[in-house]
Formats: structure tokens, C-alpha cells, sequence
């Protein structure tokens, strides 16, 4: 065994849970494939078939998921999606979060929570919940809006999902549910689905304990693909913001993932701000690189780079003065389209990131601050 950071990581090259894995999962031939639960046979996917694949076009039409946007909540809505896409072509990008419960109880008014703009594709949509049923349902009632990916939370800390909800980060504590919740999330969809969680929650933070939620989870079910927050979640006594500081991040738990559980894929999140360091996870790696705050808080050097540097496509050359051209388009055509919502300031959010270290920043941020506070719209 080896010590990294207080915790102890198999350092053989045979280690316990790959032989488990070889002699009890069944892995899928494609983890990026669309209908993963139509093929639950033995796989003969090699890790040479898996690196010529990194090469081809996810379902035959979009780039694998090198580099995505994390789902973050209030921020990630239709408004940052349509100028994130508006600056990169090939990110994928993820809704906020979505509590089955609310797909299931608004199914006559869907599209205010589901609907989304054909551009914004590759896109993931992400749910959260503790009822089979009602995930079982909001999968369903999501299928005619035509997501690529289906994402489970269980790496929320927040007291509202993961305390009085009982569902995000605490569902860590329960790996048998999480399998039986992607078993039904799959069955009900033909896209992939995938669980985003974090490396462990309060003191069940050992590698070792994290590789039981994996495993169990991936025998369970047809998930292939699990995006590690590397932080565990702390549930009591600090907020959802100081979980993205105070606990530490463990990145050799992620690689010992790698190592542990060669037939899966993951991607890693979690204290990685720009393109270079997310190059360097890859060079390392990580089979996917998900960004969250950065992403929103300076769109324009985080994103306007994914497309060339990580995906080696050739630069669109469009400017920020095009890109709010083109956003004002959107945003005439959808303000108050759900009566007094979406209002002006809520579309308009998203730009004030736009020019982030820009030489005058400040005065654009408050000029439209100030707009906003003359604004006399119904909306």
C-alpha cells in the first residue's frame, strides 16, 4: 500500500477491485453509445478500441466529452447555455440541476424547465431525486426533448437536497440505491446516463470506500461513465460554498479510479480553471474534464479556447461585439415568454462575465447594473 495525503491507495498493478471487476461486470461496448442497456452481454471493448474512439464523433454527431461545463445551480440555465455555445462550438454543457419531482408535478408546463434551444446540443440534463418512480417518470416525460446524456446528482451538499431532500451527496451512503435509480433512469431512456458524485461525504471519505460505490453502482447498472467531483461533501456545519474550498481535493483518488476501473470513464472536476490545466488532467489521464465557476465567471478565456486548444478545431474568429449581436437576437425573442419570466435581468446575467479582467470591467458591470435598475419593462 501507499500513503497520499493520509489515505491509503492499492499500489499493485493487480489491485483488488480491477480482479473484482473482471470476473463480475459487465461492461457495455461503448460507453458513449447510444441505448447502453440494449447491450448487457460480455464485451470484448479493449483499451486500444477504447483510445480509437476518443478519435470518432460521439452517436455520429458530436465530439466526445473532453471538456463540459459543470451543472451549476441558477447558473447554468438556457440563458448561459445559449452564449456558451455562442463561444464554443464542441463543449458540452449541462443543465442545472432538475429534482424529478419538479419534471413530474410540471408536466403540463415542460418546457419552461426542459426546453432548450437546438444549438446547445451536445447537452447533458441533469436529475436529482430519492424516488424510483419519479425518476422513472421525469426520464420519460424528458425523452421528447431529445438530451444526449441523462446525469444523476449525488454530489450536491447542499442542505436542501442533500439534508431535508435526502437525495445528492448523501446518496453516496447508498450505492445499492444509486444503482437501482440509474438501473430505472436507463430503462427509460434510449441516451446515455451518467453519475456525477463526489470522492466521499464526511467521514466515509476513504479510496476505498469510494471504490464500493463505484463498483456497486456500475454492477447494478448500465452507467460506464462517472463524473468525480474531488472533494468529498461535508453535510454538516458548513455551507454549499465553503464545500468547494474547505475540503480538500484528493485528485489521486480520480487516478486511482483509472487505474482501478479500466473499462469505465471518467471525468474529473473540481479546482481546474483553464484550458492548459485541463490539457494536463488529459495528458494525465482523465478521459473528460469538467470546469464549473470559471466557466462562468470568465466565459471568454475558458471557453473562447476549448474548440482549438483542447478539440484542434480551427478558430471561428468571432468576436465578443458579434456574440452580444447575436445574444441580443435571442434575448428579444424570449423575454417574458412565461408571463413576467424570463425578466431582462435575468438574461441578461450571464453577459456580465463577458469582459472579466478586461480593462473597464468595472464600468460595464455597473452601467448595467444600473440599466437594470431603470428599467421600467413588464418584464
Amino acid at each position: 500500500m501507499m500513503k497520499l495525503t493520509g489515505y491509503s491507495l492499492p499500489a499493485s498493478s493487480t489491485p483488488v477491485y480491477l480482479n473484482i471487476l473482471k470476473k463480475h461486470s459487465i461492461f457495455s461496448s461503448n460507453i458513449f453509445q447510444r441505448n447502453p442497456t440494449k447491450s448487457r452481454g460480455p464485451s470484448t471493448y479493449t483499451q486500444r478500441d477504447q483510445v480509437l474512439a476518443d478519435d470518432v464523433m460521439v452517436a455520429g454527431q458530436y465530439l466526445p466529452p473532453w471538456f463540459s461545463v459543470a451543472p451549476m445551480m441558477d447558473w447554468t440555465d438556457n440563458h448561459y447555455r445559449t452564449l456558451a455555445r455562442l463561444i464554443s462550438k464542441h463543449a458540452w454543457l449541462y443543465t442545472e440541476m432538475l429534482a424529478a419531482e419538479t419534471i413530474v408535478y410540471q408536466k403540463d408546463n415542460l418546457d419552461r424547465f426542459l426546453a432548450y434551444s437546438p444549438e446547445q446540443h451536445p447537452i447533458v440534463l441533469q436529475i436529482g431525486g430519492n424516488n424510483l418512480e419519479n425518476l422513472a417518470k421525469a426520464t420519460e416525460l424528458a425523452n421528447p426533448y431529445h438530451y444526449d446524456e441523462i446525469n444523476f446528482n449525488c454530489g450536491c451538499p447542499s442542505p436542501k437536497v442533500a439534508g431535508h431532500g435526502c437525495f445528492g451527496a448523501r446518496l453516496m451512503l447508498d450505492p445499492k440505491f444509486v444503482g437501482e435509480a440509474m438501473s430505472v433512469i436507463a430503462a427509460n431512456t434510449d441516451v446515455p446516463v451518467s453519475v456525477k458524485c463526489r470522492i466521499g461525504v464526511d467521514d466515509h471519505d476513504s479510496y476505498n470506500e469510494l471504490c464500493d460505490f463505484i463498483y456497486k453502482v456500475s454492477s447494478l447498472s448500465p452507467t460506464r461513465h462517472f463524473i468525480i467531483h474531488s472533494r468529498k461533501a461535508m453535510l454538516n456545519g458548513i455551507s454549499p460554498a465553503e464545500n468547494r474550498s474547505i475540503p480538500p481535493l484528493k485528485y489521486e483518488y480520480f487516478y486511482g479510479l483509472l487505474r482501478d476501473f479500466p473499462d469505465l470513464r471518467f471525468t474529473i472536476n473540481g479546482g481546474i480553471n483553464c484550458v492548459d490545466e485541463v490539457n494536463a488532467a488529459r495528458r494525465a489521464g482523465a478521459h473528460g474534464v469538467m470546469v464549473g465557476r470559471a466557466a462562468y465567471h470568465n466565459p471568454w478565456q475558458v471557453l473562447g479556447h476549448v474548440d482549438s486548444v483542447i478539440y484542434g478545431a480551427p478558430s471561428s474568429g468571432i468576436t465578443r461585439r458579434q456574440i452580444l449581436e447575436k445574444y441580443q437576437v435571442y434575448g428579444d425573442s424570449v423575454l417574458g415568454k412565461y408571463g413576467i419570466k424570463p425578466h431582462v435581468r435575468d438574461v441578461v446575467k450571464p453577459l456580465l462575465h463577458l469582459f472579466y479582467s478586461e480593462p473597464g470591467n468595472g464600468l460595464w458591470k455597473r452601467k448595467a447594473d444600473a440599466a437594470f435598475q431603470n428599467c421600467k419593462d413588464a418584464y
